[in-house]
C-alpha cells in the first residue's frame, strides 16, 4: 500500500508488550505483498525460559476454519456429494437438516458443541477424544432455528466438515492443507496439531494476568477443522503473502472463500467459509480469531489495501483488538470516538426472539451490551439509538428493539425486573434433558444455589445460580473445555397448569433453547 503509516505501524508494534503484557507473543505485517515489520518478544516457555520466535509454532484455533473450507471448496465442486455423510453424523436430526453450505457459513442453527459439553458433564482440562465429538453428534435432535435463517457461531459445523471430507477421500485432513495450501502458500513449518495436549515447539500457554500472574493452562481437546492447525509467524505471514499474489484472480482460493454470501432470503451475511467480513474505517475486511485456553491468536485483511497483518499470545491478551490496533496505525486511522451514554439505557430486558437475557451498562465510554458470549460496545446515535458494528438497539416504549445484522435478528427486548434474592426452593430439585441424554441438579442451600451437570462425559463442578428476575436466573460457566467460555446461561423456569415447576429452558447465545423436564 502506497499511504503505509510507517512511522505510526513501528510505534503500535513496539508497543504491544506493554499494551497486551504476558508471557509471550508475535506480530507481523504484510504490505503489498512483502513483509514489512515482525516482532517476536516474551517467552513460549516461562520455566524453561524458552523465548518466544518468529519461526515458534503456536496454535492458531480457529484460523483453521478458512483452510478447513478451502480444502472443501477445492475439492468439491458439489457439495451434495456430502449429503450422504451428513445424515450419518446427524442420524437423529430429522427434517430440515443443515446444508454444507450451512455448515461453512456458520448459518446450519446447529447448537456449539463446545458450548454443549458443559451440560454433558465435562470439567475444564478434561481429555475430549475425537470419538466423543461424533457420539454428541449422532444425539443432535434439532438446532436452534431453521437453517439458513440465521447466524451463530458453532463450532460444531467445521468438524462436521472434517468428518465428510475424511470420510469422502479416505485421507486425512492434513494432507490437504499440505497439498493445496501450505504447500503452495510457502507454510513449511505448519502442522495439525488436533490433541491439544501435545503442543509443539515447547510451547505452554498461559491463564491469568498482569494483576494476578500467570500459570500454565490445561488443555485436553481433540479438535480437527474446527481448529487444529500450529503454525509460526513466518508461516502465517508467508500465508497472507500468497494471498496477495493472486489478488486480481477471482478464481484463486482466498478470492472464493471471500466471496459475498447470504442468508436464505437474500440478506447479505457477514460470514461465510471460515471469514468473517467486517470494517476498519472505511476499509472492508476479512479475517478470524482463534482462542485455547492460554492461547489468542487473530488474522486480519484489507484487500483494497493490499494489507495483512497476524498477531498471537501464549496468554489471553485481546488479539482482535491488537490487530486492529496494528491496522489503524499503518492505514492512519483515527482512535475511534468516546461518547457518553445516558444512564436510561442502563437494564436488562429478555430478548424475544432466544429467550436470553440483554444487559446494557453505560459509561462515558458508550454503552457496554452483554448478550453474546463478550460484550459488545455501543455508542450513542441519533433518533435515539445505540449502534456498534453490526447491532443497533432502539428505544420502542418501555421495550426495546434489537437489531443484528450479522445475525440477521430483530427481536423485541422485553423489560425484566432485576431481582436481587429470591426464594430457589422452588427451582431446587433433578431436571432431565432427553435431547442430550443429559441431567442437571439444583441445590438450594441456606441461601447458596448451585447447578452441577451430568452426561456422557461426567459429572461437572457446581456452577453457581443467581436470581436475575420473575422465574429468570442465571448459570456462570466461566470454564470450559474450549475458550473462551459460553458465559452465562439464562435459565427461564416452566411452570404447569397448577403453578408449579414444571421444568425450564436453558440457554447461552452458543446454545439456546435446551428444554429440561423436572424429575424430583
Amino acid at each position: 500500500m502506497s499511504n503505509l503509516h510507517a512511522t505510526e505501524l513501528e510505534l503500535a508494534l513496539n508497543a504491544l508488550p506493554r499494551l497486551y503484557p504476558g508471557p509471550g507473543g508475535v506480530a507481523g505485517v504484510v504490505s503489498d505483498g512483502k513483509v514489512v515489520a515482525t516482532r517476536a518478544w516474551g517467552y513460549a516457555d516461562r520455566a524453561r525460559r524458552r523465548p518466544m520466535e518468529a519461526a515458534t509454532r503456536l496454535p492458531i484455533c480457529s484460523i483453521s476454519k478458512q483452510f478447513t473450507c478451502g480444502v472443501l471448496i477445492s475439492l468439491f465442486a458439489q457439495f451434495d456429494r456430502l449429503d450422504s455423510g451428513l445424515v450419518r453424523l446427524l442420524p437423529r436430526f430429522g427434517e430440515g437438516r443443515p446444508s454444507v453450505p450451512e455448515l461453512c457459513n456458520n448459518q446450519s442453527g446447529l447448537r456449539d458443541y463446545w458450548a454443549l459439553s458443559v451440560l454433558l458433564g465435562a470439567s475444564a482440562g478434561q481429555t475430549f477424544n475425537r470419538g466423543d465429538a461424533i457420539r454428541m453428534f449422532a444425539n443432535v435432535q434439532s438446532g436452534h432455528f431453521e437453517p439458513g435463517t440465521r447466524y451463530s457461531y458453532s463450532n460444531g459445523n467445521y468438524r462436521l466438515l472434517a468428518e465428510l471430507i475424511e470420510a469422502e477421500t479416505g485421507r486425512a485432513l492434513e494432507w490437504h492443507y499440505r497439498d493445496l495450501i501450505w504447500g503452495p502458500a510457502g507454510m513449511d513449518t505448519a502442522l495439525a496439531t488436533p490433541d491439544t495436549r501435545f503442543p509443539v515447539d515447547d510451547v505452554t500457554g498461559y491463564e491469568g494476568n498482569a494483576a494476578c500472574g500467570f500459570f500454565p493452562a490445561a488443555n485436553g481437546i481433540y479438535w480437527v477443522g474446527d481448529a487444529g492447525i500450529s503454525a509460526s509467524l513466518n508461516d502465517m505471514l508467508a500465508y497472507e503473502c500468497w494471498v496477495d499474489k493472486h489478488r486480481d484472480d477471482a478464481d484463486a482460493l482466498y478470492a472464493r472463500l471471500a466471496r459475498p454470501v447470504t442468508f436464505r432470503d437474500g440478506t447479505p451475511a457477514a460470514y461465510g467459509f471460515g471469514l468473517a467480513h467486517g470494517k476498519l474505517g472505511d476499509f472492508d475486511t476479512t479475517g478470524h480469531g482463534g482462542a485455547l485456553r492460554g492461547f489468542r491468536a487473530h488474522r486480519l485483511h484489507v484487500a483494497s489495501e493490499r494489507l495483512s497483518i497476524f498477531v498471537a499470545f501464549n496468554h489471553e491478551a485481546d488479539a482482535h483488538h491488537a490487530a486492529t490496533h496494528l491496522g489503524r496505525s499503518a492505514l492512519g486511522l483515527p482512535k475511534p470516538r468516546a461518547i457518553a451514554a445516558d444512564q436510561s439505557w442502563r437494564g436488562q430486558w429478555i430478548c424475544s426472539e432466544t429467550g436470553l437475557i440483554c444487559r446494557i451498562d453505560t459509561g462515558e465510554t458508550g454503552a457496554s451490551l452483554s448478550f453474546a458470549s463478550e460484550p459488545e460496545q455501543l455508542m450513542p446515535a441519533s433518533y435515539g439509538s445505540l449502534r456498534g458494528p453490526s447491532t443497533v438497539v432502539t428505544q420502542d416504549g418501555a421495550a426495546l428493539t434489537m437489531s443484528r445484522r450479522k445475525e440477521n435478528l430483530v427481536s423485541r427486548l422485553i423489560p425484566l425486573e432485576h431481582i436481587v434474592t429470591a426464594d430457589a426452593a422452588e427451582i431446587a430439585g433433578r431436571y432431565a434433558c432427553d435431547e442430550l441424554d443429559a441431567a442437571m441438579t439444583i441445590d438450594a442451600v441456606d441461601g447458596g444455589v448451585y447447578a452441577r451437570f451430568e452426561g456422557f462425559l461426567g459429572v461437572g463442578p457446581m456452577e453457581l445460580v443467581c436470581p436475575a428476575g420473575s422465574d429468570t436466573w442465571t448459570v456462570a460457566t466461566r470454564r470450559t473445555l474450549d475458550a473462551p467460555a459460553p458465559g452465562e446461561w439464562t435459565l427461564s423456569v416452566r411452570r404447569g397448569k397448577n403453578g408449579a415447576v414444571a421444568g425450564c429452558v436453558l440457554g447461552c447465545w452458543l446454545a439456546r433453547g435446551i428444554r429440561y423436564r423436572k424429575i424430583s
